[in-house]
């Protein structure tokens, strides 16, 4: 199973659509849970904290926990399908993690088994969330040798 946990909820139309679709396409490989958080708005500090014993709340002792961060590895999409395989041999479960305007809490980046980037640019949050599922679902295509990948 796939989970993503991410701080915000979707309010534009045209993004919770392309969610929508990307998450029936992946149901033919996979499970795919995803889980809203609140996004606070404190101070820095307390709004991670808060945000952090938020996600805190949906994570499994099982799970292997991806975040999304930055500074995280920076790999292609095939190096990501055999990330993806190779964990899924070894794990029932893996748990992507996106973070809120301020990122992640300390305490979730420590727990993280794999800290994985896309870009050093910054994206919005709910952009990125359409991004993840399209590039999840290409590794399920690449790892099933169907054609989609190119």
């Amino acid at each position: 199973m796939i989970k993503i946990i991410t701080v915000g909820k979707i309010k534009e139309e045209y993004l919770k659509e392309a969610i929508k679709e990307y998450t029936k396409r992946l149901s033919k490989f996979t499970k795919i849970n995803i889980i809203e958080v609140d996004d606070e708005d404190f101070d820095i500090n307390k709004t991670l904290l808060k945000e952090k014993e938020n996600i805190i709340k949906h994570i499994n002792e099982k799970d292997y926990i991806i975040t999304l961060e930055i500074e995280g590895n920076q790999i292609d999409s095939i190096e990501f399908s055999k990330k993806i395989e190779s964990t899924l041999n070894y794990n029932s479960d893996i748990t992507f993690i996106i973070g809120g305007s301020y990122g992640l809490h300390d305490d979730i980046k420590r727990m993280s088994n794999y800290k994985l980037s896309f870009s050093k640019m910054t994206f919005p949050h709910q952009l990125f969330r359409v991004m993840l599922l399209e590039q999840i679902y290409r590794s399920y295509k690449i790892i099933n040798n169907e054609s989609y990948h190119k």
